[in-house]
């Protein structure tokens, strides 16, 4: 048996734990993220629970390369959850995995907003991605988890559906506004 199949063991039984739970009385979780500028580099350290992320710009966009830049890390993101979310729903289903890798690329381009470009978002866009799947399991099996995983890939979903997001600026301290 190979260690991820002894892995998606563990997580079913985690995971039937989890769905045994009485829905009544789960409470929604408030994720959060503090994000800081460093000093003279302007490198960005992100904070999660007891986590740090650097992310830095490359070097010709006055960055000192100490980490990926924000668009890189969303990729990286969306392929962990999409990773994570294909164990989840393996184990679930029983579906045998001896590997699973996935790949996600975009397009950023510095052209955007320019003249001549002004159609062309200033944001990563073409978002692909590609998973790679070891398993004994058949093409049917791997194609229902596949689209088990795009139903339920919070990632996946928040980059596809669109979302309001508020934003509010505290300056000197003062009270903030709601915006």
């Amino acid at each position: 048996m190979s260690s991820l199949r002894e892995y998606l063991a563990q997580k079913r039984a985690a995971l039937r734990l989890l769905q045994a739970r009485d829905p009544a009385v789960i409470e929604p979780v408030r994720l959060r993220a503090h994000v800081t500028a460093e000093g003279r580099s302007g490198v960005r350290r992100i904070r999660i629970r007891d986590h740090q992320i650097i992310s830095d710009s490359p070097a010709d966009f006055a960055g000192y390369n100490l980490g990926p830049a924000s668009p890189e890390i969303q990729l990286g993101v969306l392929g962990s959850c999409l990773t994570h979310i294909y164990l989840i729903q393996a184990a679930d289903r029983d579906v045998p995995l001896d590997s699973v890798e996935v790949e996600v690329s975009a397009t950023q381009d510095a052209r955007a907003g320019k003249p001549g470009f002004e159609d062309i978002p200033f944001y990563p866009h073409d978002i692909r991605y590609t998973v790679h799947v070891t398993s004994s399991a058949s093409r049917e099996d791997i194609d229902a988890l596949h689209e088990a995983v795009e139903a339920r890939c919070p990632i996946l979903n928040l980059l596809s559906r669109p979302q309001h997001i508020q934003g509010t600026v505290v300056l000197n301290g003062e009270a903030a506004l709601a915006a």
